[in-house]
Order: structure tokens, then sequence, then C-alpha cells
């Protein structure tokens, strides 16, 4: 089955200037969930040694306390994605916000580690649904131009500043008590579900014939979750070994029979052709490497300076606090600056302000000062989340038709999670082989200056993707374009050129 969403004749437009206080709610709650999704990828993290010790956790399983719930949230994104667009995105999105908060309140109040780590999982599992049905929600009621650009910047903002944000407040909780980093989103996801329930539009909806693609979504569903598994675990199980390599095969297998599934069954769970639209192959390769460079830098910026520097929680918290800020402060700026240089121009500046701020932190030593290395670079993610996060969010998701935003928001996201779980375990290992298991300062940085030069360089593919669509952007808008009569002119599924589904089609298979 797939559903069509149609606008009741009566509905708020949301194309001109001033919005009505409803949408500006609808907003509000969206990036209230969006915030605590992105939050709880980063806000653990701090807290790990807290609940290690509290929990008698080891090493080994105390890194499931994170990758639970990325392996949750990465692993079911493709599903959530289409579930909020063939079960209606507002029911999706209620019922997964209600599963969050008391997964919340569990994981704060357990004290079996093995609960804890189901209880993530769970988190995880939810964020995997409210996270894509948020997205196609704003992308199906606002109107696609300078209205989407806003209400997209103010949205994927709040997420940006959420992921960066994390650190600092986890470095406050934590100082108070490890289970405030789990209890804190409880009554936030309550209070932004009370309000969704009332103001999420109730769109009219009519369900086309067709059909769920159940082994489309077995078999992506377990590619995704068995790939993320395997990256998470090679770091113990080794690379090379036979349990890793043995699993990446399956992984491999899977894929090539989800993408037979997909290019023969009528209703696919991914319609394939959705990658003959560049800007959204590239937006999700963009996303894959900016996401996964930057979970593997703030993984070795936390170990760099609580380790070898001995900064406390609170003190690390405050040290991060710049950029964070700076992608807060900018969410109402961005929407008019995107309608005026665009996507393909402001996507690569932001990238390789990334970039910058990964290069900088390669001078690290045992005496680095706070304003000569880790100001600039805090000073530089800002800028570069702030420019890239909404510019590569709008580039996936436009020109989709409106019964399949929730695919192109459930790809980027995916995108989004899979870097980050990937490129981490690469930059563990490369941390872990190059210190050879020494404590000494020097052997700390012989493992942190490799793990850097390699979320750099996976910034710096980011970079020439990004730069590759701004020229391709830059080509198409120089080169006219002939517009068909709609009335002679049928398009490849039948409808006229000129109808809204025709030109969403068209739009898409570019």
């Amino acid at each position: 089955m797939t559903t069509a969403t149609v606008t009741p004749p009566d509905a708020p437009s949301t194309s001109g200037p001033h919005w009505t206080p409803r949408l500006w709610g609808t907003l509000i709650v969206l990036c209230a969930a969006m915030f605590l999704d992105a939050l709880d990828v980063s806000m653990v993290g701090v807290a790990l040694p807290s609940i290690g010790a509290d929990l008698h956790l080891s090493t080994s399983t105390l890194q499931w306390v994170v990758s639970g719930y990325v392996l949750g949230y990465g692993g079911l994104l493709l599903l959530g994605g289409r579930a909020a667009d063939l079960l209606g995105r507002r029911r999706v999105f209620l019922v997964a916000l209600g599963v969050f908060a008391a997964a919340s309140l569990v994981g704060g109040l357990v004290d079996d580690g093995g609960l804890l780590i189901a209880a993530r999982f769970l988190k995880g599992v939810s964020a995997a649904f409210t996270a894509p049905a948020g997205l196609s929600i704003i992308t199906t009621t606002f109107a696609e131009g300078p209205a989407r650009n806003r209400a997209l910047s103010i949205y994927t903002t709040c997420g940006a500043s959420g992921f960066s944000l994390g650190l600092v407040l986890s470095g406050l909780l934590t100082s108070v008590g490890w289970r405030w980093t789990f209890l804190m989103p409880v009554p936030v996801a309550l209070l932004a579900l009370l309000f969704a329930v009332r103001l999420l539009p109730r769109p009219v909806e009519e369900r086309a014939k067709g059909g769920y693609d159940a082994l489309g979504a077995i078999t992506g569903t377990a590619t995704v979750l068995l790939l993320v598994f395997t990256v998470t675990e090679a770091q113990g199980a080794g690379w090379l070994s036979p349990r890793t390599l043995g699993s990446l095969l399956v992984v491999a297998a899977l894929a090539a029979a989800f993408l037979r599934v997909e290019s023969r069954t009528a209703h696919p769970l991914v319609r394939l052709g959705i990658f003959r639209n560049g800007s959204i192959a590239r937006a999700n390769v963009v996303a894959f490497a900016m996401a996964g460079a930057y979970g593997g830098f703030q993984f070795v910026v936390t170990l760099y300076l609580q380790h070898l520097l001995g900064w406390s929680a609170l003190e690390m918290a405050l040290g991060l606090l710049p950029a964070g800020a700076i992608i807060a402060l900018s969410a109402p700026f961005m929407g008019p600056i995107v309608d005026r240089f665009g996507t393909g121009r402001l996507l690569p500046i932001g990238v390789f302000s990334l970039v910058a701020a990964f290069a900088l932190f390669l001078r690290l030593d045992e005496h680095s000062s706070y304003p000569g290395l880790v100001l600039p670079s805090m000073l530089l993610l800002g800028v570069g989340f702030a420019f890239a996060f909404p510019s590569v969010n709008i580039a996936a998701t436009a020109g989709v038709a409106d019964e399949e935003q929730g695919l192109a928001s459930g790809l980027v996201n995916t995108a989004i999670q899979v870097g980050t779980a990937v490129v981490l375990a690469g930059a563990t290992a490369m941390i872990a082989a190059g210190s050879a298991g020494g404590d000494s300062p020097q052997a700390q940085l012989d493992g942190y200056r490799p793990a850097l030069l390699f979320v750099t360089a996976v910034a710096l593919l980011g970079l020439a993707v990004a730069a590759v669509g701004a020229v391709v952007d830059r080509h198409r808008a120089s080169t006219p374009v002939t517009v068909p009569n709609p009335a002679t002119s049928p398009d490849p599924i039948g409808a006229p050129v000129g109808s809204t589904e025709a030109r969403a089609e068209v739009l898409t298979r570019r």
C-alpha cells in the first residue's frame, strides 16, 4: 500500500513569509524530537566511565551502551521511513515518540547492564521512526522553496545542536549523576508528545492499490543491522578475523539480495530510481562522510582531553560549548542564507570548514592550550555544521514526491548513522593500533594522530563530492531548459508532464 497525502482545502498556506502559530508549534514539536534523537547519539559518551563503575561493566560491554543505540537507530531507519509513508507520518511519529520517552525512563532506573543496553537499543529503534517521520512531515507540510528551506534550516540546525551539545550536557549532568543523562529527555519527550497530539496536521489520506515489500524490508533491515553490528564488533574481534570477514561476506550477500528484490518488486521498500537524481545521491554520500568524520573526531577529542590532558567532564563540556552555541544561534538565519546562495554553494563551504577543524587538531601535543588548539577547531566546527547540515538535508529531500518523502528522509538519516558507526569503528581501530597498548603520553598521541588523519581524509571525500555537486548545479543553472507541451508530451508513467505527479516523478528520476 502507498499513501498519498492530500492537503485539506482549509489548510493554512506555508508558502508565504508569515506562518500561523499552529505552524510554528508544529515545527517546534518536530524540532524537539529531532534534538532528542541527535542528543542521545552523543550525550552518553562522557557518562560511560561512571556507568561502568556503578554497574560493574567491562569495557567490551560498556561500548554497547553507545553501540546499542546506534544499532537500533541506523539499522531500522529505512524501515522507519517507509513505514511513515505507508502507515501515516503522524501516527508513526506519535507512537515512536511515546516509546522513546518510556525507554528513556527505563534506562535511567535500571541497575542491570543488560537491561540498560536493551533500553538504549529500544530508544534507537524509536528514533529510527521519529526521525524520518518528522522530517517528512516538514517536507510535506511546507511548500518546496523558501518556506521549506526555512523550516528545514531550523529543524536540521536543532538536530546538529543536539548532536554537538550532547557532550556538553553529558558533562554537566554526569557531574550530578550519570542517570540524569537518561532521565533528562523524559519530560521533554512527554511534553513534545502532548503538544504533538494537538498540533501535528491530520492530513486526508488516500490509499492506492499496492502492497508491502516484506522481503525487501527483511533483507534491507538485516543488511544495515548486520553492517552496523559488524563494524562495531570488529575492534574486539579483529578486522581480519574469520568472524569479521565472514560477517562482511554475509552483509554483501544480503545487500545483493536486497538490490535484486528492489529491482523486481512492484512496490519496493527503496525505489532504486530515486538515486538517478544526482543531487540526492551526492547528498547521501556527503551526509555519510560528514557525520562519520565528526563521530570519529568527537571520540578522539574526548579521549585526548580527558585521558591525556586530564580535563574533568565539566571542563570538557564548557570547552566544547562554542561549537554548539554557534549552531544553535544560527538557526533563525540559515533559511534566508540558503534561499540566497543555494545548497550547492553552502554545502562545500560547510564541509570545508569541517575539514579545516579536523586538520587544525592534528597539531595536538602533550601541552596544547585551549586557545591555541581546541577553540579554533570548535569555532570551525560550529560554522561548518551551521552551513552543511541544513544544506545536506534540503538537497537530500528536494524534488521528491510527497509519497516518497519518508523514504528520502530515511535514506539520508541512514547515511548519517551508518557513516558514524563505520568511521568511528575505523578511528577506534587506528587508535588501538597506533598506541600499541601503551599508556604513556607519546603512545596515546601515536594513536590519536592516525585516527585524526583518517577522519580528515573521510571529510575530504565528502568535500570532493560536495564540490562536484556545486559544479553540476552551476552548469545546470546555465543550461537552458526546454519545457515540453503538457498537452502533447506524456511522461514515462503516462501522466501529462504538467501534472503534479509527473513533475515530482521527473525531478526524482532526473
